[in-house]
């Protein structure tokens, strides 16, 4: 048989003489799979032409490539560019232009006064003067600085919980009524005021003259309902052994007891005559049978004249006046002077009686509380910052409550569950984020209070009533000269601001992602 062209053939069936070994036989003595392709490689590697076209058709063996002539010696296969990333917005160069305006305003406006604040709080008063850290320790070892921060304190604990816990309940309520826009409306309108006018506002409500004050007005009105009369701290009886009455402590009685019957006499002096102003002329009281009569009086005649001891026509009346009939030490009676004065004490027993003007006669009357003293005036701004920012916070919360769903709410209706039950277990739990948010932005709020406190709080009890904000503009430019104290309270400040400011950006963070 003729041998072929690219030289004898095993008899086997194996490759030509100098082939590689195909993946096959790497044993050398396995058969090659019928119906194989015969290897395509020389000794030299490459493909040969007349075999250029034909295709394996098993996975391991790689198809062969058409070969590309060429005129001279075989070129280097190209490397492959490496893919230019693609940039999302502009270029740093063209966005650094357009950022730097706000970055030096920032540089001006914040980081600046920062960084000259705290260089400026290791001087004293005189910026020559290095005294280092001890305006930081004046902080704590001054008392109206500790003062400061004791009321700060209760800033921080007291008006952040009422605004969020008000506001939840505004929130709440508003989906229940008809007119909920409108009420929603007049809360958060305190909003659109300056603190600055809020102040003047609640400076005006807080007068302790119930005339001017709107507290002061309400709450005495009250007291008239509920309280007792008008009473007349300055009168006393007139001295001397003439007088039918003497003091017994700080109450009136008869020197002489007094049967029903007869009248009594109870003459006074001392009263101012403002209070007297719209008091009626004074009457003589007409004895009757079985009762204890009398007139409460002031035994005084303008432009003198007169009987002592005695109801002459020019003199005022005391009315309102508790009149008691004691006996043996037990009241027995009780009644109140009319307009002129008079009185009658009824159903009595016959017997003596000691008539008696009680000490509750001769107390002030109740004019309201003493909002812009020492010891309220703190109380007192925080009830107007809570004017001022219960709407606030109520708008968030119900923009939080508004995307709760109402399945949730109404499935524990309809398993048995209370109002208070949904609303403590469902409602308060689905709005914590939103309450969290208020809480912090209140105390953050708090913490920089100053307006309020300067405006609201009398000059005399300012001290009182004083902040760390306040305080650190006292002593720097409201008389106190000593910017470098006040720079120390900036930065004390600063550092306690910064941690809630660090909670809020957090957790802005998390829930943008």
């Amino acid at each position: 048989m003729t041998d072929r062209l690219d030289g004898p053939q095993d008899p086997r069936g194996g490759h030509a003489r100098g082939s590689s070994p195909g993946p096959h036989d790497a044993s050398g003595d396995a058969d090659p799979t019928p119906g194989d392709a015969p290897p395509a490689a020389g000794d030299d590697g490459k493909v040969h032409p007349a075999l250029s076209d034909v295709r394996s058709e098993d996975p391991l063996v790689p198809a062969a490539e058409p070969e590309v002539a060429t005129a001279g010696p075989a070129a280097p296969e190209a490397v492959p560019a490496p893919a230019r990333r693609s940039r999302l917005g502009p270029r740093p160069t063209l966005a650094a232009l357009f950022l730097l305006p706000s970055l030096v305003l920032l540089g001006a406006m914040v980081l600046y006064p920062i960084g000259y604040s705290i260089y400026r709080s290791f001087y004293g008063a005189n910026e020559r003067d290095f005294v280092g850290l001890d305006n930081y320790a004046t902080i704590f070892t001054d008392a109206s600085t500790l003062t400061t921060i004791r009321n700060n304190l209760i800033w921080v604990v007291v008006a952040p919980l009422l605004v969020t816990v008000i506001g939840l309940i505004f929130a709440v309520l508003t989906e229940r009524i008809r007119w909920a826009t409108a009420f929603k409306l007049i809360v958060f309108m305190p909003m659109a005021v300056s603190l600055l006018a809020s102040g003047v506002i609640f400076r005006l409500v807080y007068e302790q003259d119930p005339d001017r004050g709107v507290a002061n007005a309400v709450i005495s009105s009250v007291s008239g309902v509920f309280g007792g009369g008008q009473g007349y701290p300055d009168a006393r009886p007139r001295g001397g052994d003439q007088s039918p009455i003497a003091a017994e402590g700080r109450a009136v009685v008869t020197k002489q007891p007094a049967q029903p019957g007869q009248p009594v006499l109870l003459p006074l002096v001392g009263v101012k005559p403002v209070d007297l102003a719209s008091a009626a002329p004074a009457k003589a009281a007409q004895p009757a049978p079985g009762e204890l009569t009398g007139t409460v009086w002031v035994d005084f005649t303008q432009g003198g004249g007169g009987q002592p001891n005695q109801v002459d026509g020019t003199e005022k009346g005391l009315a309102g006046m508790t009149v008691e009939a004691v006996q043996n030490g037990a009241v027995r009676a009780e009644a109140t002077t009319e307009a002129d004065g008079t009185f009658r004490l009824t159903g009595l027993a016959p017997g003596d009686y000691v008539v008696r003007l009680p000490q509750s006669n001769f107390e002030a009357s109740f004019n309201g509380l003493s909002w812009l003293g020492p010891t309220l005036i703190t109380p007192a701004i925080i009830g107007a910052f809570i004017w001022v920012w219960a709407g606030f916070a109520m708008v968030l919360i119900a923009a939080g409550l508004s995307a709760i769903p109402r399945d949730a709410l109404e499935a524990a209706r309809i398993d048995g569950a209370t109002e208070w039950q949904v609303f403590r277990r469902i409602t308060v739990p689905l709005l914590s984020p939103v309450l969290l948010v208020v809480l912090v932005t209140m105390i953050i709020n708090t913490l920089k209070v100053f307006d309020l406190v300067f405006i609201i709080a009398p000059g005399s009890v300012q001290p009182n009533a004083n902040v760390i904000a306040l305080e650190m503009w006292r002593v720097s430019f409201g008389g106190g000269g000593n910017q470098g104290l006040g720079s120390a309270l900036a930065i004390f400040l600063l550092i306690l601001v910064l941690p809630f400011m660090i909670l809020n950006i957090r957790r802005f963070r998390r829930d943008n992602q």
